[in-house]
C-alpha cells in the first residue's frame, strides 16, 4: 500500500538538491526512483532540482511498486537468448551485436528487454520501457549484461554500478600498434558540442573517466591490435572515445573509427573486405564480475568472442 514519510532537514544537511537529500534519507531507493515519488513542502509540490534549507520538512508519498506494463505486441522473442545465469533476483545474458537494449524512438521492436520479458519478468523499478535495466551496452557492442528481476536486486545493482564496485573487461580490435604493453587513460568525457550524437574528451567540464588498457595481441604488418580494456568508470561510449582520442580507434566503428583514412594501407583482401562490409564496432564486453546483490556470493561471467570478432582474429592471424 502507499506509504507517506516525513523528513526534516537538519543543520549540516542543507544546500543540496532535494532528490540528493532524499536519497541520503532513503538509501534503499535510487534517485531515479525517488524522482517518481510525490513530495510536498508545507502542502505544496516542490521540484527535485530545488535546494533544501535547514528546517524544511518534506512529506514524501511512496507509491506501490508500479508493475511492468508492456503491451503484448511489445514483447517479442525475435532471437534466442544466450542466458549465462539466472535465479529469482537476476538474469545474466550475452547480448548479441546489432540488438538495441530497450524500446525507444526509432527502435520499437526486437530489443533485448522485450526478448527477456517474453521469457521471464523483470523489476518494474527501471520504468515501463527499461524494466530491470541497471547498465547498458551500445547497439553494436556485444557481451555480458545483468538485469534485475526483483526490486531488491535492482536497488542493490544500482548501488554497485554507481560505486563502480565491480569489474568490467572488454576486448577491442583497434587500428594502430602501441609501443607500450599497458596504459591508464584518463580524461573527462562530455557530449560533443558539434554533434549531439557523439561524446568527446574535454579539458573542462564533463565527467571524469578512467580506462585501464592492456595489449593482448598485435599484427604489425596490417597495423592492428587487440586490446583488453577495463572500465574504472562507466561513461557513455567511454572505451570508444578514449581509444580514438589516443590514436587507437576501434575497427568498424562508424562514429569514432576514422577507418576511411586507414583503408588505403590495407593490402590483405580478406581484411579489406571484412572492414568494408562489416556493420558494428569490434568491441565486446567479455567479463563482468560483481557481488550478488541479494546472496552476497561473488559472481564471475565471461562471454566468448562473438563469431564476427573470432573471424576477424583468424583473418589477422593469417596476415602474419
Amino acid at each position: 500500500m502507499t506509504e507517506i514519510r516525513e523528513f526534516k532537514v537538519e543543520e549540516g544537511a542543507a544546500d543540496v538538491r532535494l532528490d540528493k537529500f532524499l536519497a541520503t534519507q532513503m538509501p534503499q531507493f535510487s534517485r531515479s526512483e525517488i524522482q517518481r515519488f510525490g513530495v510536498l513542502r508545507a502542502g505544496r509540490a516542490v521540484k527535485f532540482s530545488e535546494r533544501v534549507r535547514t528546517g524544511d520538512v518534506f512529506s514524501v508519498t511512496i507509491p506501490d511498486a508500479v508493475q511492468t506494463d508492456v503491451a503484448a505486441d511489445n514483447v517479442s522473442s525475435d532471437f534466442d537468448l544466450d542466458i549465462l545465469f539466472e535465479d529469482d533476483d537476476i538474469i545474466v545474458v550475452n547480448k548479441p551485436r546489432g540488438v538495441v537494449m530497450y524500446p525507444s524512438a526509432g527502435n520499437k521492436t526486437r530489443t533485448l528487454v522485450q526478448n527477456i520479458l517474453s521469457y521471464t519478468h523483470l523489476s518494474a523499478l527501471g520504468g515501463l520501457t527499461r524494466p530491470g535495466v541497471v547498465h547498458r551496452l551500445d547497439k553494436d557492442t556485444s557481451g555480458v549484461m545483468v538485469f534485475a528481476k526483483s526490486d531488491a536486486a535492482f536497488r542493490g545493482l544500482v548501488k554497485i554500478f554507481s560505486a563502480h564496485d565491480l569489474t568490467r573487461k572488454y576486448v577491442a580490435f583497434v587500428w594502430g600498434v602501441p609501443n607500450w604493453t599497458g596504459a591508464d587513460i584518463t580524461g573527462n568525457i562530455a557530449r560533443s558540442s558539434r554533434n549531439r550524437q557523439k561524446m568527446s574528451m574535454v579539458k573542462t567540464g564533463g565527467r571524469p573517466a578512467h580506462t585501464v588498457v592492456n595489449v593482448m595481441d598485435v599484427w604489425p604488418r596490417v597495423g592492428v591490435s587487440a586490446l583488453r580494456c577495463t572500465l574504472m568508470t562507466g561513461r557513455t561510449h567511454q572505451i570508444r572515445v578514449h581509444l580514438s582520442a589516443h590514436g587507437f580507434p576501434v575497427l568498424c566503428d562508424p562514429v569514432y573509427g576514422r577507418g576511411a583514412a586507414r583503408l588505403g594501407s590495407v593490402k590483405n583482401p580478406d581484411l579489406l573486405d571484412f572492414i568494408k562490409t562489416h556493420d558494428g564496432q569490434m568491441l565486446h564486453a567479455e567479463v563482468l564480475e560483481f557481488i550478488h546483490p541479494i546472496t552476497g556470493a561473488p559472481m564471475h561471467f565471461r562471454a566468448p568472442l562473438p563469431d564476427d570478432m573470432a573471424t576477424l582474429r583468424c583473418i589477422l592471424e593469417e596476415t602474419e
